[in-house]
């Protein structure tokens, strides 16, 4: 990942010689003798995580597009998954389904497919295959482990057929860039494209020797005179900070990214995402930390006060309710998903400032028992009622969605994010939540 100065930019240095492991290294620094001149992956953040979702190859001179096709090269990855997947898996490569392939001048994807001049070939992958993740298990100190980005992805490209440079007289397949070499397979040469994922700022805040780190991200053209909603994103516990996994909690599944994707949200209202990495030290002290992140956060950036919002994965939902109990003003709703339980406090002091909130979770959740979801929906609406708010605005104020297992693209039952989040009319319910609306 590619990390631009923070606030307090805490441990980057650390994060970014881990990223430069042996297999993103050019021996010589120089082109290869048969042509490739450098191997770079391009990773997208899907619904369950991120995955090599194409990679670029580069060559000596412009690359004749009318010399390629999906058979050109053939690409094998891991059919690693940490949550399915022993880590022993990690080396165990199958081959993707190669969607497109044609030139760039960048080591991007286009999102016309279409060729355009240059000496890269891009070749894209099936974001169905089962293979090609790259967040792996970190660290393991007690039974529950943490997870990371790999920093040495195990993919591998094979060129079946010659690769051609522009012809002279713009007639014939041009001179040959690199001979195929069917037998040899590639490693990566550089460090991954990370869409979304790079244009991620770190930051740190500190109070009371305690760190939280943090990634946030600001509208591609922000402007201080303006106010925009700000989603903050509250990970699951194998996301928190490990002291090895800086910013692992924006790739390891889709809630910190989606919101900057209208594909995913139903709408091209900017918004400012901030997501903290907690320190996995207890949702009370997590909570008052992130209360008081927030406060400096808002003051230093253009945030509408009045659609300040969280949503959770699973360990992040016992933040959520800790902070929205402590200050209820900061909050103008929140998503739970496949999260831990509200106590009665909690419920009384969110239910007196009317916080509107979407609880989700699967019928078969192997971790948290759906019970517990079950039962901070009742409890929530019993404190509204208790308040005087009839059944039918209690249920509108505290909505619940419960998943059976067919719901799920990827057999989780516990990642009630999954099927959440694919339906973007929830996504768009929490944005239209606003303090100052009648």
């Amino acid at each position: 990942m590619r990390l631009r100065r923070g606030l307090i930019p805490l441990v980057a240095t650390l994060v970014l010689t881990a990223a430069s492991g042996t297999a993103y290294a050019i021996p010589d620094g120089g082109p290869r003798e048969d042509g490739i001149r450098s191997i770079t992956p391009i990773t997208t953040v899907q619904t369950y995580g991120q995955k090599v979702s194409a990679v670029a190859i580069e060559y000596a001179d412009t690359v004749n597009p009318r010399s390629l096709d999906n058979t050109t090269f053939t690409v094998a990855d891991t059919i690693y998954n940490f949550r399915f997947n022993p880590i022993e898996d990690l080396p165990k490569l199958a081959d993707r389904t190669v969607t497109h392939t044609y030139t760039n001048g960048v080591p991007d994807t286009r999102a016309d497919q279409r060729s355009a001049p240059g000496r890269y070939v891009i070749v894209e992958l099936d974001p169905a295959d089962p293979g090609g993740w790259t967040v792996i298990v970190s660290k393991c100190p007690t039974f529950l482990c943490t997870v990371k980005v790999n920093p040495e992805l195990p993919t591998r490209v094979v060129q079946r057929k010659d690769v051609h440079g522009q012809p002279g007289r713009g007639s014939g397949k041009g001179p040959v860039l690199a001979r195929a070499t069917p037998r040899e397979s590639r490693p990566l040469t550089e460090k991954p494209v990370n869409r979304l994922v790079d244009e991620f700022t770190y930051g740190s805040f500190l109070s009371g020797g305690m760190v939280l780190p943090y990634h946030y991200h600001l509208p591609k053209n922000y402007q201080p005179g303006r106010e925009y909603p700000l989603m903050v994103v509250l990970p699951g516990h194998g996301m928190g900070w490990d002291g090895d996994n800086l910013g692992v909690q924006l790739a390891a599944d889709i809630p910190a990214t989606a919101w900057l994707q209208p594909e995913w949200t139903g709408t091209s209202e900017d918004v400012i995402v901030l997501a903290p990495q907690h320190q996995r030290v207890g949702g009370a002290a997590e909570a008052d930390l992130l209360v008081k992140l927030l406060d400096d956060f808002v003051k230093q950036f253009a945030v509408d006060t009045s659609r300040v919002y969280a949503t959770t994965v699973s360990y992040g939902s016992q933040l959520l309710w800790a902070a929205f109990a402590k200050r209820p003003d900061l909050f103008a709703g929140g998503l739970v998903t496949g999260g831990f339980p509200v106590n009665a406090t909690q419920a009384t002091a969110i239910a007196a400032a009317e916080i509107p909130l979407w609880i989700t979770h699967g019928e078969h959740d192997h971790l948290l028992n759906v019970s517990g979801a079950r039962n901070s929906s009742a409890l929530l609406r019993q404190a509204y009622e208790a308040r005087g708010r009839t059944p039918e605005q209690a249920a509108d104020l505290v909505r619940y969605t419960e998943y059976a297992d067919g719901s799920f693209s990827l057999p989780d039952y516990h990642a009630a994010f999954g099927p959440t989040y694919e339906d973007g009319g929830i996504l768009r319910w929490l944005l239209d939540q606003d303090k100052t609306a009648d």
